[in-house]
């Protein structure tokens, strides 16, 4: 009797021990049935896959907002012309007119009503990318998808919008003698080049705009700053080269890449816009920027997948 009462318990294994059992056990179970963690970021190729599945829904719902946008107006969708069409009127006034930078400008209109088209799709597509997520949060917290559909989706409505523009800008181009010529055909690559810059963009500020709401409200002034220096409403080179601003000051300014597609898209149409007002290398220009803030933007907001909606 005194030999089994002195006989000790038998050991338990320590707390940690059963954890890490079961944690190993989890996870042998997880890859049996394939299973995942809900919500993890997964591997870019198999994003870019994801995307890809999912392009129906990235059309279908940049439409639906772009009939939405002015749906309740008496126009409705007559506003998408209208709107850049009355900042060129307002631009065309103030500078034009007032501070007569159309001087020495040939075709100043096309010049001028052009730059604005452009300009607003860039500055439209940041806008639209800042609010894109923080915007939907509903939809982020409610669905799983790849939220990359969101700024992209936001992106295509933006270039959908300024496609129904060139309409007004093809008549004013030939209403003010700007005759049609093969160099039209220059408008497709420097607008494709142009949609991949911008949803690279909108893709980089939809992450910056999850994480910092205010920037909504700064953008705006940066735009601003940005559209200033891109030669919107006036020569650029011209403007530079009255300026004691040292070469390489004036180079990196006419070759920022708003300034670089809206100076692709005036010599495309406009005959009297010539390849001497244009930056050298200016292809390789709008191609490098385009592959910079495409490639990057992209990553830049996979990197952050997982965090969309949980904070």
């Amino acid at each position: 009797m005194s030999q089994v009462l002195d006989t000790p318990p038998p050991s338990t294994p320590p707390a940690t021990a059963t954890a890490t059992t079961t944690g190993e056990d989890a996870a042998i179970l997880a890859a049996r049935y394939g299973l995942s963690v809900s919500g993890a970021r997964p591997a870019l190729g198999d994003y870019v896959r994801q995307l890809w599945a999912r392009r129906h829904f990235i059309t279908a719902f940049s439409t639906a907002k772009l009939t939405a946008q002015y749906s309740k107006s008496t126009l409705g969708q007559l506003w998408q012309v209208l709107t850049p069409l009355l900042n060129a009127v307002v631009y065309y006034l103030i500078f034009g007119v007032i501070l007569g930078t159309s001087k020495g400008v040939p075709d100043f209109i096309p010049f001028l009503v052009t730059g604005v088209f452009v300009w607003t799709f860039t500055q439209s597509s940041v806008m639209s990318g800042v609010k894109a997520i923080s915007g939907s949060m509903g939809l982020v917290r409610a669905l799983h998808f790849p939220r990359a559909s969101l700024p992209l989706s936001y992106c295509l409505q933006q270039l959908q919008q300024l496609l129904f523009s060139m309409i007004a800008l093809i008549a004013i181009l030939l209403a003010f003698g700007v005759p049609p010529s093969p160099s039209w055909i220059l408008v497709l690559p420097a607008l494709a080049l142009q949609s991949v810059f911008n949803a690279g963009l909108a893709l980089a500020m939809a992450r910056l705009g999850a994480r910092t709401p205010d920037l909504n409200q700064l953008m705006p002034f940066i735009l601003r700053v940005w559209m200033y220096l891109s030669g919107v409403m006036f020569s650029l080179g011209d403007k530079l080269a009255k300026t004691d601003l040292p070469p390489v000051v004036q180079h990196a300014v006419q070759c920022n890449p708003a300034a670089v597609y809206i100076d692709l898209m005036r010599f495309a149409l406009i005959d009297s816009f010539t390849r001497d007002q244009l930056p050298p290398h200016v292809w390789a220009w709008a191609v490098g920027w385009a592959l910079l803030a495409g490639v990057g933007g992209f990553i830049y907001f996979w990197k952050a997948e997982e965090t969309y909606g949980r904070d």
